[in-house]
């Protein structure tokens, strides 16, 4: 291991946000990736399917870098791989399940690269010029988790990942704190810990006390059940599964995504699935009504929209119907509170009994006391809260200050911005690029800021086209204008605004082709801001005007 000149940790993203997980360990001049995750878009992110980290910095600097480590495989800590990859040809370091979950992901993506995937496990060490890496096994709420620990001459770098402390977690999900309490013994340079749940008193319930309420839920109902959940929440899946088998019932399931999953987990050994319980959709009429469950799976919102469509009775495959048991086992995403709401209570409508929140869910991240645990676990010299809004951060911080670290050892980071750790102190020193690359369809950062405002603009008012043809050597109009609305007013009931807006193009243009000379653009603007003051005074509405002129 070299004697450390330089160390410094940079936030490219997952501060202040929900999702887009991506910090950099810089050690001397070697760069440490942790995790590559994407966010899916908030409500003004008009039409864009993903966001994923800026990562103009790595680009820069790939030479440096010795590889990617990923802690588990959520979408919000692996999303970004096939992006990322095309830029990035370095090792991607993961667990069985996590790399199996990445493959499914560039393939889906259609990335036809090669990657070097490098399969690693709790007990494994690596050896780069500037640092060793271990691993250390957490509990959340998908298996094969890991923290991870970059050990320099100053003590060690621990990236927690996501985590909490179950009790009762089955084996596949018990953490290794013989593991972070030797780490912490050795001495921990610097924690970043995962803040999600750092406002949240107590402890988070234990997914034992889920699979209990499920296996209540499924015992009282009298007829069929449906379940929503995430695809790839595979404890909940397996709690699923275990409630069906021990009340005699088949299940089958809905969504493309969780057969991605599934597959991955069944034949990795990290489902457990009893013979004969899987049964395709078409076959559930030939079964009794008490003997049936439905698991609708998917990524972010899917599941309660598969739900909603259900409520309504235009779902291709089921229907919600009287007498039915819906469970909302899927936590409701950032933003998502309202949409929840609603699918619950056209559920209701629909004639069946909902069923929601802790009785058959409990959330996959620690709450205050398990952040405290990980403290005396680790007993870092810094701390660094990670990953989440800016109130979880602020709230880990304020629980790290309680827990016993002076201020001035707490640093929370925002974007783009680095920590340096020299000697007794941690500080900002200045910034790299960061922020947020927009991904819709199979663009990647070609939507920004204005093409959203574009979008935003036309959601709001609509969109006014004004086609014009002009003779210019002749000086006259030679056809139109037409005037084409679309989500501004309805033209058949506004004929006389739609005259009069064309007569005010006529003379704006009349009285600008009359002139000496002229040029399109200066014509284009004259006839947009007529025609914007015009329609404000009248309507109280800003519609996007497109000026079209042609000559003719």
């Amino acid at each position: 291991m070299e004697k450390l000149n330089k160390i410094r940790i940079i936030a490219l993203g997952g501060q202040g946000e929900s999702g887009k997980n991506m910090y950099v360990a810089e050690v001397n001049e070697d760069l440490y990736i942790l995790d590559a995750g994407l966010m899916y878009p908030e409500n003004e992110m008009l039409g864009i399917d993903v966001v994923i980290p800026d990562i103009t910095f790595l680009a820069e600097n790939k030479s440096r870098v010795q590889g990617i480590f990923l802690t588990h495989g959520h979408e919000d800590h692996i999303g970004a791989l096939p992006y990322i990859l095309r830029t990035l040809n370095v090792p991607v370091y993961a667990t069985r399940l996590t790399i199996e979950l990445a493959k499914a992901n560039l393939r889906e993506n259609d990335y036809k690269g090669k990657v070097k995937f490098e399969r690693i496990d709790s007990d494994t060490s690596l050896s780069f010029p500037s640092a060793e890496v271990t691993f250390f096994k957490t509990n959340h709420s998908i298996p094969d988790s890991v923290g991870i620990a970059i050990h320099t001459s100053e003590g060690a770098i621990v990236y927690t990942g996501d985590f909490k402390f179950d009790q009762a977690a089955a084996p596949l999900y018990q953490p290794e704190i013989g593991k972070m309490a030797a780490l912490g013994e050795k001495g921990v340079l610097a924690l970043l810990s995962v803040s999600t749940g750092a406002e949240k008193p107590g402890y988070t319930p234990s997914e034992a006390l889920a699979a209990r309420g499920m296996s209540d839920v499924f015992y009282n109902a009298k007829k069929r059940i449906i379940v929503a959940c995430f695809a790839s929440h595979i404890n909940r899946i397996q709690h699923v599964f275990n409630a069906a088998h021990e009340n005699g019932r088949k299940v089958a399931v809905v969504g493309k995504s969780l057969q991605r999953v599934y597959d991955i987990a069944l034949s990795n050994g990290y489902l457990n699935v009893p013979d004969d319980i899987i049964i395709p959709v078409s076959e559930i009429g030939s079964y009794p009504e008490e003997k049936v469950v439905v698991l609708v799976t998917g990524i972010q919102g899917e599941p309660i929209e598969a739900l909603q469509k259900m409520a309504k009775r235009s779902h291709k495959q089921v229907n919600i119907q009287q007498g039915d048991t819906v469970l909302i086992a899927a936590p409701p995403i950032k933003g998502g509170e309202l949409f929840v709401s609603k699918t619950m209570d056209m559920a209701y409508r629909a004639g069946a009994e909902v069923i929601s929140g802790k009785t058959v869910n409990v959330p996959g991240h620690g709450s205050q006391e398990e952040l405290k645990m990980m403290l005396n676990l680790m007993k870092p010299k810094f701390l660094l809260p990670v990953h989440g809004e800016f109130r979880n951060l602020k709230a880990h911080a304020k629980l790290g200050a309680g827990w016993g670290l002076p201020s001035d050892r707490i640093l929370i980071l925002d974007k783009g911005e680095t920590a340096e750790i020299k000697g007794d102190s941690v500080s900002t020193s200045g910034r790299v690029t960061a922020g947020n690359v927009l991904i819709d369809g199979s663009g990647v950062g070609d939507v920004g800021n204005i093409v959203l405002r574009d979008r935003r603009l036309l959601s709001q008012d609509g969109i006014l086209i004004v086609v014009i043809s002009l003779n210019k050597s002749r000086k006259v109009i030679s056809a139109g204008p037409e005037i084409i609305s679309r989500g501004f007013v309805y033209v058949r009931e506004s004929e006389k605004l739609m005259e009069d807006a064309s007569n005010l193009v006529r003379t704006i243009v009349q009285k600008k082709i009359a002139g000496d000379s002229f040029d399109w653009a200066s014509l284009k603007q004259e006839m947009r801001d007529g025609l914007n003051s015009f329609l404000y005074e009248k309507t109280k509405r800003r519609p996007m005007i497109l000026p079209i002129i042609m000559e003719g």
